[in-house]
């Protein structure tokens, strides 16, 4: 593989914004909401099997409402524990255990038994007060979850006393049981939102990082085109100086010229974007009528040849056209342009062919410098780049440059 090749390789594997968006922008993110997931699965199994344990054995009285209340909370609740082990649907689990239990929470002084009531025995409701504010964490905003840490506790506190009828025996313990929930539902809503600002943190470090080296490598990516382009219009120039220092005439003067002023038009559109065309067919006539008129603008009195017909993509034509005027350059340069012949042979829906000739000294294409481009880059790769092939056939009897294109 050439160092251009591995190039184009690792710039086509570069993610795009959408890309880094999608895949590294919330990796962190993702890995702390798992592990929220799996910690309030924990934590939830062991205080709602406290809870159900609770209830099954001081269930004094088996009726539908009791069975009910203890049916729409622990159906849920055993629905998330699920879902937090498998990793999926957690949000809409943890949400529908919360709804559930401020329901049950409501109803509790109309549904629970009055009688015979011990203070210091907590009713297994009391057990997944922070059961809901861990669902919370996990599936609402951080205001709801510094809402119903604030709140839940005290709710919780109220739906006691009233099952106590305000008696002052349960003021004491409700109020331990409320300040013990109020501190370890914050604490747990401190550290989910510590957790996941300590994410967001790794999340947008990466993004940036991402981001910078993106920029880096497109960077570096515009700055090898640029040296290849001014490799490349070095190329031009010096052609152009060749052509200068052997013009012994008037056409060869003005040839000269016209090869000087491509060359400078060449550099004065280096900086655009490269204007590659499209996937549109274009006609062959139009290739070469684009043929003729470079020919004319290079002073030659050459008639370029038509046979066939046919049409290929916009882009292909484009190429085509640059790697001809880049071959006929480089007869007039190095052959003086003698039996200078340019044929276009269109075949139909098969493909197009373009040959340029000349009767000079010919050369070994073997033998060409690296740092000539006017081959390489301006024929072989330009053909390459759309598909197509170049042939470069020479002896002392003459060269013949040979483009083909065929539909795949």
């Amino acid at each position: 593989m050439s160092a251009d090749q591995g190039l184009r390789e690792a710039w086509e594997k570069i993610p795009t914004p959408g890309e880094v968006g999608q895949e590294l922008e919330r990796f962190a993110g993702r890995r702390i909401e798992r592990i929220i997931a799996i910690v309030v699965g924990v934590g939830a199994l062991a205080l709602g099997t406290q809870a159900l344990v609770n209830a099954l054995v001081k269930l004094t009285v088996v009726d539908v409402p009791h069975v009910a209340m203890m049916a729409l909370v622990f159906v849920p609740w055993l629905a998330m524990l699920v879902c937090c082990a498998i990793g999926r649907a957690v949000r809409l689990t943890a949400g529908v255990f919360f709804v559930a239990y401020i329901v049950d929470l409501a109803l509790w002084p109309f549904v629970a038994t009055h009688r015979n009531l011990v203070p210091s025995d907590q009713p297994w409701i009391f057990f997944l007060v922070n059961v809901a504010g861990v669902a919370a964490v996990v599936a609402f905003p951080l205001g709801v979850q510094v809402a119903w840490a604030l709140i839940g506790p005290f709710l919780y506190g109220t739906v006691r006393l009233l099952q106590g009828e305000f008696r002052s025996d349960f003021w004491v313990v409700t109020a331990f049981d409320v300040s013990f929930t109020l501190i370890l539902g914050l604490v747990l809503v401190a550290l989910g939102w510590m957790f996941r600002s300590v994410a967001n943190g790794v999340d947008d470090a990466r993004g940036r990082a991402v981001a910078l080296y993106t920029a880096a490598a497109a960077a570096e990516a515009a700055e090898h085109e640029r040296v290849a382009v001014a490799a490349l219009m070095h190329d031009s120039v010096l052609a152009a100086l060749i052509a200068a220092e052997r013009a012994e005439t008037d056409r060869a003067r003005a040839l000269a010229v016209d090869m000087a002023r491509e060359a400078l038009t060449r550099l004065a559109n280096a900086e655009a974007p490269a204007q590659e065309g499209s996937e549109e067919p274009v006609q062959i006539e139009l290739l070469v009528e684009d043929l003729r008129v470079a020919v004319r603008q290079m002073g030659l009195s050459i008639e370029v040849e038509h046979f066939g017909h046919g049409a290929v993509p916009d882009r292909v034509a484009r190429a085509m056209a640059l790697a001809a005027r880049q071959a006929i350059g480089n007869a007039v340069a190095h052959a003086s342009g003698r039996g200078l012949a340019v044929v276009v042979e269109g075949h139909g829906d098969t493909g197009l062919t373009v040959k340029v000739s000349d009767t000079g000294g010919g050369f070994d294409p073997a033998q060409v410098g690296p740092d000539r481009l006017g081959i390489r880059a301006s024929i072989l790769a330009r053909m390459a780049a759309v598909g197509g092939v170049a042939t470069i056939d020479s002896d002392r009897h003459g060269t013949v440059v040979t483009l083909g294109w065929s539909h795949s």
